[in-house]
């Protein structure tokens, strides 16, 4: 199964100058835990629930005050719109992640958690082991 067939097309993006009581309403309206920033249309770096919980909320800082640039974590892991869900799986292991950006060339697709590898993955492993033993026990004869 390819990332842009498992990824969640609404997303939160926001300007690296929004500041985190910005970023905070739009994933609230929207229920997304995250947000990709963008400088210039370019996807430059994600701000999740927990940035906003440990580095403002954590740290008593105002989050009408802080800047989304300040929290992101950057650079942003992307992975291709055409790369299979099992090597998201393997990038978000990795980076110790869980979401990935799915773009191509800097032009943003959607996002990939964790918890939809989860709910993907169970079908992907069920559809792969039925192909590999419908190979095993009816082979293509080759004449």
């Amino acid at each position: 199964m390819k990332a842009s067939e498992a990824m969640r097309k609404e997303i939160v993006v926001l300007d690296g100058g929004a500041s985190v009581a910005e970023a905070s309403k739009a994933m609230r309206e929207k229920l997304q835990g995250c947000a990709i920033v963008v400088r210039e249309c370019k996807p430059i770096g994600i701000v999740t629930e927990r940035d906003v919980t440990w580095k403002v909320a954590g740290e008593g800082r105002d989050p009408k005050a802080v800047k989304v640039s300040e929290i992101m974590s950057s650079p942003l892991i992307t992975i291709d719109p055409d790369a299979d869900i099992v090597e998201a799986a393997k990038l978000m292991k990795e980076h110790e992640i869980r979401r990935l950006a799915v773009a191509r060339h800097e032009i943003l697709y959607g996002i990939l958690t964790a918890a939809d590898l989860a709910r993907h993955l169970e079908g992907y492993v069920d559809a792969e082991v039925r192909r590999i033993l419908r190979y095993a026990f009816f082979p293509i004869s080759h004449g």
